[in-house]
């Protein structure tokens, strides 16, 4: 049975069953074709010929280090190749030690793309680079270099009570001390609005720009298994297209009258859900550099980033400078959304810092960013230019003003 439909002029019959079969069948039959066709091309062995008898070279790689005393070294590896690696020797400062391997089947040998920690009891002096050497069962060596040591903390209750804090200080405060700047937000002409949504978007972009740098550089720290630079890419991508998906059916909504998609409200939460994610990551700073010890580098984030999120506030608010003031729950809810992920970006990186984690959030915060810097210039359209002089230099502005800020947390 057939129905006659038609596309550009051009009429189309929709089968009840293509090809004669069920559709759930049809659907499945290219798959099925296809691992029929690998299938034979792997039993016919056609590279047998050109094989040397080679083994591919190990690659293992060492993504970071933790120190629970002064007594003890974890060597955090993955095993990145298509073969398992056995772990024979560790050598510490030019010298063999004993050592055990957790999390790789209670063995030495790591299967692919397997993790494990090596953890070598020697006694270490605290701000002495420590050079590290993993031999492998084939001769190959891993090296490592700790710089400046210093004991870890772990994971304990008062550390998680510190983070919760210092994640206050660090995100929830200063964005809501910036957005109290909203009264002044709505005493503006929209001439001078718009200009202050402009700022708001260099704001944003710069922490696209620092945060996708930043995040391209922690990638080419991933272990090789898990490809760094196709992480990023994808957590560009995929916060990119979902944050549009979700602007998407607010417009829908808008068209069909809803008056709450109408407002500038979706779009401050949009700039408070980039800005949460941009801050989740700077969560993740602050609560490695102290799960790896480095706890004056800690403070110095601390100090850092509460100067340089202050200036968010204004950008969380501007959106709702116009029309109808809301209620104060949704203020709450924007500081919220925007600030508090530092708290959680803190608990996470005190677990224990991820290069392949930290660069995945910061991926997905510049993602997330780019969108509402659309959105911000989609707002300004409506009644304004956006390209005009008083904008472009705001933008500027915003540039310039989160650069100055951070190099308060690069000092």
């Amino acid at each position: 049975m057939s129905k006659p439909n038609t596309d550009g002029g051009t009429t189309v019959n929709r089968t009840e069953r293509p090809l004669g079969l069920p559709k759930w069948v049809a659907a499945l039959l290219p798959i099925l074709l296809l691992g029929l066709v690998a299938g034979g091309f792997f039993a016919a062995t056609p590279f047998a010929s050109l094989d040397t008898g080679g083994e591919p070279l190990p690659d293992v790689t060492v993504t970071h280090t933790t120190l629970p005393n002064d007594e003890t070294v974890v060597v955090h590896v993955t095993n990145n190749g298509p073969n398992e690696v056995t772990i024979s020797q560790v050598l510490v400062a030019e010298a063999y030690w004993d050592f055990t391997v957790r999390g790789a089947g209670g063995d030495t040998t790591l299967a692919p793309r397997e993790s494990a920690e090596v953890v070598v009891p020697y006694h270490w002096n605290p701000g002495w680079d420590l050079e590290v050497a993993l031999m492998l069962s084939d001769g190959s060596t891993v090296h490592h270099t700790v710089v400046a040591p210093s004991e870890s903390p772990g994971l304990t209750g008062d550390l998680l009570l510190t983070m919760a804090v210092i994640g206050l200080f660090v995100g929830v405060i200063p964005v809501a001390l910036g957005m109290l700047w909203f009264p002044f937000l709505r005493s503006m002409s929209d001439r001078w609005l718009h200009a202050i949504l402009a700022f708001s978007a260099g704001i944003l972009g710069f922490l696209a720009i620092d945060a996708g740098i930043e995040a391209f550089e922690l990638g080419e720290q991933v272990p090789g298994a898990f490809e760094g630079t196709a992480l990023v890419v994808l957590g560009i991508v995929g916060a990119l297209l979902a944050i549009q998906s979700v602007s998407a059916w607010r417009e829908g909504r808008a068209a069909d009258g809803d008056s709450r998609a109408q407002s500038g409200l979706w779009v401050a939460y949009l700039v408070a859900l980039g800005v949460g994610l941009h801050n989740l990551a700077e969560g993740l700073a602050i609560g490695s550099s102290f799960a790896l010890g480095r706890v004056s580098l800690g403070a110095f984030l601390v100090v850092g980033f509460m100067l340089h999120n202050v200036t968010e506030g204004p950008a969380v608010v501007a959106p709702i400078a116009r029309g109808e003031r809301p209620s104060i729950r949704h203020f709450l809810g924007l500081g919220a959304l925007a600030g508090a992920p530092v708290i959680l970006g803190g608990w996470l990186g005190s677990l224990a810092f991820s290069p392949t984690l930290g660069a995945f959030f910061l991926a997905v915060g510049v993602g997330a960013i780019l969108q509402v810097i659309w959105e911000l210039r989609g707002m300004i359209s409506r009644n304004g230019r956006v390209a005009s002089a008083l904008n472009l230099v705001t933008f500027l502005v915003g540039l310039v003003v989160m650069y100055v800020t951070d190099l308060f947390v690069a000092l």
